[in-house]
């Protein structure tokens, strides 16, 4: 919390493919922190709906003072349905749409306090002396301060004293109480479906019991209580009325991915000193304490890449609390600033890259937690449990599951006890199923006959399956073998009308020579089997069919002719206004990706690889440009495994080339 001027005590991996969504109930909301009502509305339409998102939380709607830090959103000068985010009636609309959509919607709901100081509202009302609209000076508490001290060992200053300077609402009053009721009461006439209770430890248990009285029907209430458990205010005294948030959840994660050990997570929740899971609102991270305000402490955040996802993979397999997905901006370090002037929905361009919006529920292993919580939600237990006493951990969900977690710089590979039915089935963190259930997008899992999956998972990495995942009889996947995830790019200057393939395998005369290989008689000997992993590029996702393995050979049978080996997409790490509406490899299958980090014109391959065919992990490729420059010239790369006139790439890793070039870029994911 920001002590001078804050106003509220609450407040990388980017592989963005979407995975299908079977039919399932939904279990999870997200906060949509700081975005217009329109920007709700068509994400609500386009992506929280589809994949299953059960809601939105949205800043507060009320008037607020004007200034473009965040926190003026927190600072209330009347009930008015006019904000940063939009008038009352897009504010309508998004209800309405979001509704159609399936997606309820949540608003974050100020009761303790109305704005400090005095001044204009964004709607136009003037305020000061704690004269506002809708209250007078009789409605408020007299002016205290709480002290940093008071919050362990002094009830009545916590809930009776100004927090931050902001004027302390007498919510004992029946006048504020019917006054709040009101406010609430036409958000739900509007159709809003819940509320989360901004510093509700600032507010007597007691007053907000009373206050739900004069609220009609039984919305969805969560109160925000920061209880790290030295408090003067207990959580709990806030279950009767709704749920809670359960900081110490967000705290004891964060630190337990930071610094400990994923193997103590086996009792996570309750068995950690949590309040009962049934009450609980849990998240990674939130407003606040991704600043370091607000119950801050060892928290994750989406500027942690890669441990973030895994930490939002966790909270989503895991049975405990109902979660909440952060949906964030960039701040770059200033835990003032507002949110980007540039909406998310930018006249077809998604602007959730960059230094923009961050959009984190979008991510591939956010948005593929949230299918495999759904559709697990019937087996509300761990099952199978195990680990590594360090940080490689695996879990199921009774029939319904089953996941991993490799937190570590070494493969996980282990055999594990599950409960579910013999099968192949789509990791969904990683792809989709298709429609007919034939495939998938990404990468496959084995469940034995025995009911054991035979875990292969890269390091820092993660699988998740669920039993609506499951591919269909007749599926001709090929499960064998060490898959990893590879990604390759070769960056050539092209023009409208190129593309560009990929070959490569293993040098035959060393495979010949060292490995004993007859790669003359049998060519796949030399060749790397493959799994695309980008099938949404409309052009290039035709000539990827029946493309099984990455060789110097070209077309495959039953492969398009109009291919020259093996697509690679279009990639760039920006999108000049020039181009038009901008294209993402998350929607498009080729444009901007956050995988790319060097610039525009780097043609990306990115497939699972059978590394057990590598050359201890590595192997070569060449790239080919088609009605362009054709084949790359001989290429001269140092510290090879063996003797190569190609790139050679490692697997499991992000491999980056220049095209006719021998320099080199290899990292992790």
């Amino acid at each position: 919390m920001k002590l001078n001027k804050m106003v509220t005590t609450a407040g990388l991996s980017l592989g963005l493919l979407l995975p299908n969504l079977a039919a399932a109930a939904p279990t999870t909301f997200v906060y949509l922190f700081e975005w217009s009502w329109p920007d709700v509305a068509q994400e609500c339409e386009q992506f929280l709906g589809p994949k299953g998102y059960a809601a939105v939380q949205v800043s507060p709607p009320n008037e607020h003072i004007t200034g473009n830090q965040w926190w003026t959103r927190y600072q209330p000068v009347s009930y008015q349905l006019q904000s940063r985010g939009g008038n009352r009636t897009q504010f309508v609309d998004m209800v309405n749409r979001c509704k159609s959509a399936g997606v309820d919607i949540y608003v974050d709901t100020l009761i303790n306090h109305m704005a400090a100081g005095s001044g204009n509202g964004v709607a136009g009302s003037t305020f000061g002396n704690k004269q506002y609209p809708i209250y007078s000076p009789q409605d408020f508490h007299e002016s205290c301060s709480i002290n940093p001290e008071d919050y362990g060992n002094n009830r009545y200053r916590v809930q009776n004293c100004e927090l931050v300077g902001l004027a302390d609402l007498n919510t004992s009053s029946n006048y504020v109480q019917n006054t709040l009721a009101a406010y609430i009461n036409d958000l739900q006439a509007i159709g809003v479906k819940g509320f989360r209770f901004d510093a509700a430890k600032h507010v007597a248990a007691s007053d907000i019991q009373s206050l739900m009285a004069k609220i009609n029907g039984s919305p969805l209430v969560f109160h925000e209580v920061i209880d790290q458990g030295t408090e003067a205010v207990d959580a709990s005294e806030y279950l009767s009325t709704g749920l809670v948030t359960e900081f110490k959840y967000s705290t004891q994660l964060g630190n337990t991915f930071r610094n400990g050990s994923l193997a103590w997570l086996s009792n996570f929740g309750e068995g950690w000193g949590f309040m009962p899971s049934s009450s609980a609102v849990v998240f990674v991270d939130n407003h606040d304490n991704q600043r370091g305000h607000g119950g801050a402490g060892n928290v994750i955040t989406f500027e942690d890449g890669r441990l973030y996802d895994l930490a939002n993979v966790f909270m989503l397999a895991y049975p405990y609390g109902y979660p909440k997905v952060m949906s964030s901006y960039d701040f770059h370090g200033d835990t003032d600033a507002g949110g980007p002037s540039v909406p998310v929905h930018n006249s077809g361009n998604l602007e959730c890259f960059a230094s923009n919006w961050k959009c984190e529920h979008r991510w591939s292993y956010i948005a593929g937690g949230v299918d495999f919580r759904n559709n697990t939600a019937d087996n509300w237990a761990v099952t199978n449990w195990w680990d590594n006493t360090n940080n490689q951990i695996s879990f199921g969900r009774g029939s319904s599951g089953h996941m991993a977690i490799n937190k570590e710089g070494a493969t996980l590979n282990a055999t594990v006890q599950t409960d579910m039915a013999p099968g192949q089935y789509c990791n969904v963190l990683k792809g989709e199923l298709s429609g007919d259930a034939k495939s998938c997008s990404g990468e496959v899992i084995t469940v034995n006959s025995n009911g054991t999956i035979d875990l292969n998972v890269a390091p820092w990495d993660a699988m998740a399956i669920h039993k609506n995942a499951k591919l269909s009889q007749g599926s001709t996947s090929n499960l064998s073998g060490d898959w990893q995830r590879t990604v390759i790019f070769i960056n050539a200057q092209t023009q409208s009308g190129q593309d560009m393939f990929v070959r490569g395998g293993i040098d035959h005369t060393y495979a010949n020579t060292n490995l004993g290989r007859n790669c003359q008689t049998t060519n796949v000997e030399c060749a790397m089997p493959i799994r695309h992993n980008n099938l949404k590029n409309a052009t290039t996702s035709p000539w990827k069919v029946n493309d099984n393995y990455l060789d110097w050979y070209g077309i495959e049978s039953g492969q398009s002719a109009q291919a020259e080996g093996t697509a690679a997409d279009w990639t760039t790490n920006v999108w000049p206004s020039t181009y038009g509406p901008q294209k993402t490899v998350t929607n498009d299958g080729f444009g901007v990706t956050p995988l790319n980090i060097w610039g525009e014109h780097y043609w990306m391959l990115d497939v699972d690889v059978d590394c057990s065919k590598a050359v201890n992990g590595w192997f070569e490729v060449k790239a080919f440009v088609k009605n362009g420059q054709g084949w790359e010239s001989d290429i001269n790369q140092a510290n090879t495994p063996f003797a190569s006139t190609n790139h050679v790439a490692q697997c499991g890793k992000i491999n980056m080339f220049e095209f006719n070039s021998s320099n080199v870029d290899i990292r992790n994911f």
